[in-house]
């Protein structure tokens, strides 16, 4: 009987990382986390950090884990979040414990860029990026601009899953899906831009050699085999960032889709086989990001769960203990439509108070606040729905084909009450599932390297046949258009 091929998965996000355990058996596949951590952030003299050493360590604890076991793992991914990256000096060693994206010294050096570097519009036509304050390249040029002394003497800067999978392999590599979040990259070329690097007096070489996901990086080391137990593993570059990861896992049967990554970000978009780079997608602030073999993640962000759980972090004791089924379900008894916002207004961005920010907003915009948490989460769902909407509709615009179906993946696929209202409002059938996208796309580009699956959609294929995804269909739609046209009405552009 042929010995089971088992993938060591790490998957780390802004607030905790997991190391899971996962196989392809028969055309199914089964998932099992090994061991889930914090992932802190740091903040010391005014800045915030990463502690790359303490990811290492947890990383090598999985690693232990697994050789005690006795499991014979095939090979490593890594998926981290975007944008961030690690220093390196000539004699190897890191620098200094990475930045943060949350870190204040880039609120003001995306401006600052873009009047006085390059244009706004110049950096989007040659990278089909969004503009964030946080991406790469204005934390590089934050950096430039306060003499920051490890970017002085940086031999290598390495993408934090490429900076993890050096720290296990000793090979430095740029993994394509990953290096697109920088704002730094081409999408036509493929290729990080010569002269976006030179404004920041950077040259390629600062970077490994750009590898597509899928690719071994090499073995570990000597030296992790030794921490481990564990024999020379190959490390995968599978999708570095970890939304790529998980579109990658989207069970979809063609291309004629759309897909939700929902959590406490929302992010809509489509798969493409080219960037979509014009002054519409411009105006409309649509980012181009790298996905798997070759393709392009085409979507927008947006603001997602993230105003639920900060309200619930606001409301009384009594009101916290509830269960979120509980809680949504008193918010589908309060009166539909009654209060609108747009999720995106930049007040939702970072308030003192969530609650109050959504009564100011509905305040200034001729609506009743809302008063009770039913009242204030009908507001949030029946809101995200309808800017889901806008957003579908744009896609619908901007796709070359005709999108068929919507997939909603992450932890926000079991929320069947925001399922739904996303159904009624955009028109679409819903098929909601995988919850765990990202340890699966990043699993299934390691099974892909190993040769045990040939493509995406072979991949897509097993995750559809192994899951019950569950379908929502549209209804209410006399209601959902009345409600749409009250909201392209209510809300502050």
């Amino acid at each position: 009987m042929e010995q089971k091929k088992h993938f060591f998965a790490v998957d780390l996000g802004a607030t905790s990382g997991r190391t899971i355990i996962g196989n392809i058996t028969d055309g199914r596949f089964t998932l099992e986390e090994v061991t889930r951590f914090p992932n802190n952030l740091i903040e010391q003299g005014g800045h915030y950090y990463w502690d790359i050493y303490a990811l290492y360590f947890e990383i090598i604890r999985g690693l232990k884990e697994v050789a005690r076991r006795g499991l014979e793992i095939s090979s490593i991914g890594i998926d981290t979040w975007g944008v961030d990256f690690v220093l390196i000096g000539d004699d190897g060693a890191i620098l200094r414990n990475p930045r943060a994206y949350r870190d204040p010294v880039t609120f003001d050096a995306m401006d600052d860029y873009l009047h006085h570097v390059v244009t706004r519009k110049e950096v989007y036509d040659i990278t089909g990026i969004q503009f964030l304050n946080f991406n790469s390249i204005f934390q590089l040029y934050a950096m430039r601009r306060e003499g920051n002394s490890a970017l002085s003497c940086a031999a290598k800067i390495l993408f934090v899953p490429d900076a993890l999978s050096w720290m296990l392999t000793g090979n430095e590599v740029c993994e394509y899906t990953i290096a697109s979040t920088s704002q730094l990259l081409d999408p036509h070329t493929k290729q990080l831009d010569e002269r976006l690097l030179q404004s920041l007096r950077l040259t390629r070489s600062k970077f490994g050699r750009m590898v597509q996901p899928g690719t071994v990086v090499g073995v570990l080391t000597d030296e992790v085999q030794r921490l481990t137990g564990l024999g020379p593993v190959p490390v995968v570059a599978v999708a570095g960032h970890d939304t790529g990861a998980a579109v990658a896992a989207v069970p979809a049967k063609d291309e004629q889709f759309a897909y939700l990554s929902s959590g406490t970000w929302s992010l809509m978009g489509i798969e493409t086989k080219d960037a979509i780079i014009s002054d519409l997608s411009y105006e409309r602030n649509f980012t181009n990001e790298g996905g798997i073999e070759g393709t392009t993640r085409f979507l927008k962000n947006i603001c997602g769960m993230w105003l639920y759980e900060r309200c619930r972090s606001e409301w009384p004791e009594e009101v916290q203990k509830l269960s979120h089924p509980e809680l949504q379900g008193q918010a589908m008894t309060a009166e539909p439509f009654r209060s609108l916002i747009n999720p995106d207004d930049q007040m939702f961005a970072a308030p003192s108070s969530m609650i109050q920010a959504i009564r100011q907003y509905c305040r200034q915009t001729g609506q009743p606040e809302p008063e009770t948490p039913a009242e204030i989460c009908r507001c949030i769902f029946d809101s995200l729905a309808l800017r889901y909407r806008q957003v579908f509709t744009w896609l619908q615009e901007f796709a070359p084909f005709r999108i068929e179906t919507l997939h909603i993946i992450g932890g926000g696929s079991l929320n069947k009450y925001l399922n739904q209202f996303t159904a009624n409002s955009t028109g679409a059938t819903v098929l909601a599932g995988p919850q765990e996208c990202t340890a699966l796309g990043n699993i299934m580009l390691q099974a892909k390297a190993a040769g045990l699956v040939s493509d995406i959609w072979q991949m897509r294929r097993i995750i559809a046949d192994t899951l019950d995804l569950v379908k929502y269909e549209p209804q209410d739609k006399a209601l959902w258009d009345a409600a749409y046209e009250k909201y392209l009405e209510k809300v502050k552009k």
